[in-house]
């Protein structure tokens, strides 16, 4: 408790010296608080990530084993908390906190069945495209910074669609910029076809080997991808294919929860449609690098399509490939 006359903290809980151990423990005795009130696992989860801490041990030990009752939240809550978790720039190390603790294969479970195809053991400290997506999501973004939750939920939705069907790097940067352009294919494959860094090769499997594509196949393919990302979207959506997600490993919790709302995915077609519709009308593309956080926070489609375009470059074409 803080009292501001006398300028003093009077701390009756040990929270200070939890601070200082870098440590987030519950007041009472974890299996009591974390029962009582189950969305204070999601919580822990997300103050560890944002603050970089680690828990106690009975709290570690009560999230793990408890973490299946937050199933239950509304699914507006459930939006919530992982909008806490994804948008305000700690969300790389959200998803490998929720994976250590088995909280991922609950609440998305298409992403978990990714990690475990991709062999990722629960203290892992490698990486993986998905993570390095959100990783340099993280970087453009803060917690007084954050972005609007089609953001995130687009970058999801684009890491499944390359899961599904890998691509050719300049596929990937066509399909960025058409995006972040509204739409003007010729204007993204004149810029994809001058970028001079080199891709992240041999990184991420969702990147096949790049081929030298014509015109005409370049495009087609670029729109194939357009389809890909629609239906990943769709599937966002669909309780039964979540469902079916993590149905090849037995041991797996069961779970179909879709907090996607209709507004959310309503707002992340509207990222992509352009891609396949063609030049959108009266669209003006984002002017510079310095992001409009305010409107980013609000869902403008211009600032929300360049962040997604630059986190695309900024995982594909990553800056130190090549250096030293």
């Amino acid at each position: 408790m803080f009292d501001p006359y006398v300028n003093t903290i009077y701390d009756y809980v040990g929270g200070i010296d939890d601070i200082r151990k870098a440590k987030v423990r519950t007041i009472h005795p974890a299996s009591f608080s974390l029962v009582e009130d189950c969305a204070r696992i999601l919580r822990a989860i997300r103050i560890a990530a944002r603050l970089g801490f680690g828990f106690s041990r009975d709290t570690a030990r009560a999230i793990k084993h408890l973490a299946p009752s937050v199933l239950p939240l509304d699914k507006g809550r459930h939006l919530m908390e992982v909008n806490y978790m994804l948008a305000y720039g700690s969300a790389e190390p959200s998803l490998r906190l929720l994976w250590r603790f088995g909280l991922l294969e609950l609440l998305l479970p298409i992403q978990a069945a990714y990690f475990v195809r991709d062999g990722f053991r629960r203290r892992d400290k490698k990486t993986n495209m998905l993570l390095s997506l959100f990783s340099n999501m993280d970087k453009l973004l803060a917690p007084d910074r954050p972005c609007h939750s089609s953001l995130w939920v687009a970058i999801l939705a684009f890491h499944m669609a390359l899961l599904d069907k890998p691509r050719d790097p300049l596929v990937v940067a066509v399909f960025s910029l058409a995006v972040h352009n509204g739409g003007d294919m010729n204007e993204a494959v004149s810029m994809a076809k001058r970028i001079s860094k080199p891709h992240a090769k041999g990184i991420y499997h969702e990147l096949s080997e790049p081929q030298d594509l014509d015109l005409k196949t370049l495009k087609k393919q670029v729109l194939d991808l357009g389809v890909f990302v629609s239906r990943a979207l769709s599937n966002m959506t669909d309780s039964y294919y979540v469902s079916q997600a993590m149905s090849g490993y037995p041991k797996a919790p069961y779970s179909d929860l879709v907090f996607v709302s209709l507004h959310l995915y309503l707002k992340g077609v509207k990222i992509f449609e352009c891609v396949n519709k063609g030049k959108e009308v009266g669209f003006v593309g984002k002017q510079g690098g310095k992001i409009d956080y305010e409107l980013l926070g609000m869902g403008s489609l211009q600032e929300v399509r360049h962040v997604f375009a630059r986190v695309v470059f900024d995982t594909v074409y990553p800056l130190d490939i090549g250096c030293g």
